[in-house]
């Protein structure tokens, strides 16, 4: 970690704030607001304490790290060379001339520092050995980030486990909740290795090993988030983008290998027999994820360095840290996505899309109905199986990260017939599908050539609204978007006192002034001129399945809050918002310097 913050110093990248902030909610609200800002910085606390206790901390605190795109490439490198590099390799062929086989045999040479080195002796995380009852998560500075978080939780932890017969490493990042001192929540999903290892040792009856790792390489986080296929060790990843072996030691109480320079190692077993309550959480989708039963280990040693650094990040509403270490993720794995979906030009996963709810994908396309067979394929790959709304254009469209142009050329070309409806796995994360990690897929093929006018008559927003509001009351906002497209979009926030298929259904006589109608509740902060938040809110609130209604050729998606109005029988999580007292207070001090437009435009 001190590579890293001087790296980051020299390049003007790192602000420290030595005044005295709290673990509770202080810390993670300045990091949640400076990553939002246009010029943001990673952030180095030295001055932490915890309020509660009474207790004050000698360990600094590094947040936001991967603050923007160069910070990025200074720990990760550049993607698309890196993507260009997997490329090379995927599409190797036998070489035929000599220089040919100089080049593949250097390619190869060069694949022996994938594989991590396991070295003999103790590392650096290793200096300070705590044992036992000495082992206290207490004296970490571990954050409680949200008012209705179940805990303090580690949200920068490297989760290093192991199959049942030694032969399958990982490398995953979930949230640790802290429990007491020595007791720490696993929240690992259903879908990832750790879980599946989990299962093998609870069919044998055995304790699991885990490994924790905090701080170290920065690369180590990408890595432990990276989307590899099943079995293959993150830390390979690590090897090949930095042309150097992970160097790995084997921990003190378990058999589990991790890097000699984390700033800290947590290590501990999962009794398999048993689980706690986890939760809830305020997560990375903006809402919180609520209580579940989870694993949890109990810790047997911590260890760290003399002068460690605790590294955590900060979820919540969009934009996130994970906006920039997303994009580079996008990059690197383009080629190896391409080898299952061959005649993908490309890929966009919009940070307010949170990743897993919203892809725009262009590719080659070859014949009719090729769109919806890529459709198939994302949704029968790896992570990509998560991805809820996929749009598909044609090679010919704009850039995918050029929003207003690709935009009005996805609205130009909407047919209804064109649309797919399916159903599968999402993340469990999701909070908006009727059941458990299972939902609406949503696909549209934009592929085609513009579509033809379909006659609507366009009016102006406050004319529109009046003759909504002459309909229903309900109605309470309206602004239209695009209304120089096929497909205008209009956005109306609404007082829900009713399934919002009722809503639809009673506006029909305005269908000749409506294309495409977006429904979300007058609560919870929308705006209908926050476009960016508007795409969070929505894609995150509505399931295909259930939420989408067409007559004739007007659409409707219902992105309100779903509740008994709407059967839906599980509970509908709060936003994750920060506490207006504690943003006051930051204020007032002269730590936060934001004014109120800053506050209503992201939603804190």
């Amino acid at each position: 970690m001190k590579e890293a913050i001087e790296l980051l110093k020299k390049h003007d990248l790192l602000r420290v704030i030595d005044d005295e902030l709290d673990i509770y909610l202080e810390v993670p609200h300045i990091a949640y607001v400076e990553v939002k800002k246009e010029d943001s910085k990673a952030l180095l606390f030295t001055n932490v304490v915890d309020k509660k206790k009474n207790k004050k901390f000698d360990i600094p605190v590094l947040m936001n790290v991967f603050c923007n795109e160069k910070a990025v490439k200074l720990f990760i490198g550049d993607g698309d060379k890196i993507g260009s590099e997997i490329e090379s390799l995927l599409k190797m062929k036998p070489p035929t001339t000599f220089s040919e086989k100089l080049s593949t045999f250097g390619k190869l040479f060069a694949l022996k520092n994938t594989i991590p080195k396991k070295n003999r002796g103790k590392g650096e995380c290793q200096q300070v050995i705590k044992l036992g009852s000495d082992a206290k998560l207490s004296d970490l500075p571990v954050l409680t980030t949200w008012e209705q978080d179940g805990g303090p939780f580690i949200t920068m932890g490297q989760v290093y486990t192991t199959s049942l017969d030694g032969e399958m490493k990982n490398l995953g990042m979930y949230r640790l909740q802290v429990y007491e001192d020595n007791t720490l929540g696993l929240h690992w999903q259903i879908h990832k290795d750790s879980n599946h290892f989990f299962h093998e040792y609870k069919k044998a009856g055995k304790k699991m090993p885990v490994s924790i790792g905090i701080g170290g390489d920065p690369m180590y986080i990408w890595c432990g988030q990276a989307p590899l296929p099943i079995g293959i060790f993150e830390l390979m990843l690590y090897g090949f983008v930095k042309n150097k072996n992970a160097q790995l030691v084997k921990s003190i109480t378990n058999d589990i290998y991790v890097p000699r320079d984390n700033d800290f190692i947590i290590e501990g077993f999962v009794d398999t027999s048993t689980s706690r309550i986890e939760g809830p959480f305020g997560d990375h989708t903006g809402y919180y994820t609520l209580e579940e039963d989870y694993p949890f280990m109990e810790v047997t040693a911590i260890t760290h360095k003399k002068e460690p650094t605790y590294l955590a990040t900060v979820v919540g509403k969009p934009p996130l840290e994970d906006k920039y270490m997303g994009h580079a993720t996008e990059r690197i794995f383009l080629p190896l996505l391409k080898t299952t979906a061959p005649d993908l030009i490309d890929y966009y996963m919009p940070e307010n899309g949170v990743f897993h709810n919203l892809i725009l994908a262009k590719i080659k396309t070859l014949y009719p109905g090729h769109a919806t067979q890529m459709m198939h394929a994302f949704w029968g790959v790896g992570q990509m199986s998560f991805v809820k709304h996929a749009i598909f254009v044609n090679e010919d469209a704009p850039d995918l990260t050029d929003h207003d142009a690709v935009i009005e050329h996805i609205l130009n070309r909407i047919d209804i017939d064109d649309l797919m409806v399916s159903k599968g796995v999402v993340d469990a994360l999701d909070h908006s599908s009727p059941k458990f990690a299972v939902g609406g897929k949503l696909g549209l093929d934009c592929t085609g050539d513009e579509i033809d006018e379909l006659g609507i008559t366009i009016l102006d927003d406050l004319e529109l609204l009046s003759k909504m509001r002459d309909i229903t009351n309900e109605v309470k906002n309206l602004k239209q978007y695009y209304t120089n497209t096929k497909n205008p979009v209009t956005v109306i926030t609404v007082d829900k006192k009713r399934n919002q298929k009722e809503v639809f259904e009673a506006l029909k006589p305005l269908y000749e002034n409506i294309k495409i109608l977006i429904i979300i509740d007058e609560a919870n902060q929308n705006d209908v001129e926050n476009p960016y938040m508007l795409v969070w809110r929505v894609v995150n609130n509505i399931d295909s399945n259930r939420d989408l209604y067409i007559d004739s050729n007007t659409l409707c998606l219902d992105g309100t809050n779903k509740n008994s109005f709407d059967n839906f029988k599980r509970r509908w999580p709060d936003d994750v918002d920060c506490s207006k007292e504690v943003i006051d207070s930051l204020r007032q001090r002269g730590i936060l310097d934001i004014d109120d437009e800053f506050i209503k435009k992201f939603q804190l």
